[in-house]
């Protein structure tokens, strides 16, 4: 056995890794990055970019489809999966090799290989054993599945449905969550007949319910079906197809069955639990500042209870790079966190739901608003229905904000600002948007809730 000493150990390369490392080195640290796969994790080269590179070549089916709308001669002839998967992938590549840049230039050292929490603190690498002043665990997260239900052949997960060399004639998608809504908006726009198949009532359920509502609406335009509020019951496959059989009797049959049910942290035989890590339902348990039961081992990403978000990773990540230095770092909570989920249209939010609020203030204490994007120049001409709806306490402070229509992730940081400023809407009502922006629906509504509405009743 071999060891081998640094100021911090870093368990798995994903996005709440690689930050940790690289906020530490940039701060003097010596650090050891372990990741048993590639650097950048299920983001970088299972998730979020791949799956918005597909997103955006859905999107430019829709704008072929829809050119003669706009006056301009294009057509529509079809989708090449392969050439989708070129572009992908080149995506991928050029975003990995600049960070494995960033990594060589920050002179941290990387370790290949699948590592396991041991005393010390320390993480074993085959015969290696790699000592650090501090460790940190960012193992990621996995696909989940349902009890009973096996993944493989024509049942699929996210990663699987990201290789598939084909366009699915027709697809169930289990899970009316991010990932779910997402394949759906893709395949639909490459012209797959797509049924959704949610337990709960309502698409993306842990959004405002105005948010799910526009979702399904926009979803039934496009002729994505959902059925809402029915629970799997099983699945058979032939070599050709898949039948997905629901409680209430339904049959669908499909080409393929996309498992979206959410992801599970990833802590199972990395020896956390023997090492004095304590485990909920599989997530790590830390107190409010990251640090686990055992002294000078923290964790971060996926495996800590809340919102599974790269961008959250990425700021615990840094958080904790600046906890061990004495810094005192302020960690932003979950409430906090920008939430988007990528389909057409959109979703962003942040802050509480409007039932939220009300359940926080009662129902009394609680004001909200929503602008229809029809009023909106710049969502006229591009061509999106949707909404802006802000919460805010009776005579407080935004609570929430919450919004629906094609390219409104990109605004999500203001009321991100205005949630976490804890601003009133009296606050930002003097602040000029630009004309014409989407961003003008925002500066409606918060005029609307200062009581001086413009183009609003």
């Amino acid at each position: 056995m071999t060891e081998h000493t640094f100021d911090l150990v870093v368990l798995g390369g994903g996005s709440g890794g690689y930050a940790a490392a690289l906020r530490a080195a940039e701060l003097g640290r010596s650090v050891a990055l372990i990741e048993k796969d590639k650097v950048g994790g299920t983001c970088l080269h299972r998730g979020c970019i791949p799956t918005k590179a597909l997103l955006h070549a859905a999107d430019v089916a829709e704008s072929a489809k829809d050119a003669a709308a706009v006056g301009v001669r294009a057509t529509f002839e079809g989708v090449d999966p392969a050439g989708v998967r070129t572009y992908r992938e080149g995506i991928v590549a050029k975003k990995y090799k600049g960070l494995q840049g960033l990594v060589a230039a920050r002179g941290i050292t990387v370790v290949a290989g699948e590592g396991r929490l041991e005393a010390g603190p320390a993480v074993r690498v085959g015969d290696d054993l790699y000592r650090g002043t501090d460790v940190v665990l960012a193992t990621g997260s996995y696909s989940r599945s349902l009890p009973g239900l096996e993944i493989g052949g024509r049942v699929l997960t996210s990663e699987h449905a990201l290789e598939l060399d084909e366009i699915p004639g027709r697809v169930v998608i289990l899970g009316g969550g991010v990932i779910g809504v997402e394949f759906a908006s893709v395949w639909r726009s490459f012209g797959s007949d797509v049924t959704i198949v949610e337990a709960l009532d309502h698409l993306v359920p842990n959004e405002d319910i105005a948010l799910s509502k526009a979702v399904e609406r926009a979803f039934r335009k496009r002729g994505i079906v959902s059925s809402l509020g029915v629970r799997f019951a099983g699945v058979t496959q032939t070599d050709d197809t898949v039948t997905v059989s629901l409680e209430n009797g339904t049959a669908i049959e499909a080409d393929y069955l996309l498992v979206a049910v959410g992801r599970g942290p990833a802590t199972d035989g990395r020896g956390y639990a023997e090492t004095g890590v304590e485990l909920d339902r599989g997530f790590v348990r830390t107190d409010e500042r990251l640090r686990t039961a055992v002294p000078h081992v923290w964790a971060v990403g996926d495996i800590v209870q809340g919102l599974q978000l790269a961008h959250r990773g990425f700021q615990q990540g840094i958080f904790v790079a600046e906890e061990i230095a004495g810094l005192s770092p302020v960690l932003v909570p979950d409430v906090q966190i920008p939430r988007v989920t990528y389909s057409s249209p959109e979703v962003a939010s942040v802050g509480l739901t409007q039932a939220q609020a009300v359940a926080a203030h009662g129902e009394a204490g609680v004001v909200a608003y929503e602008y229809n994007l029809a009023g909106n120049g710049r969502s006229e001409i591009i061509g999106t229905a949707g909404l802006v709806k802000v919460v805010r306490a009776v005579d407080g402070p935004v609570l929430g904000v919450h919004l629906v229509g094609d390219r409104v992730g990109e605004l999500i940081t203001e009321g991100q600002l205005a949630v976490g400023w804890e601003a009133h809407p009296e606050d930002i009502a003097p602040f000029i948007h630009a004309h014409p922006t989407q961003s003008e629906a925002l500066g409606e509504a918060f005029l609307a809730l200062a009581g001086k509405p413009l183009h609003a009743l």
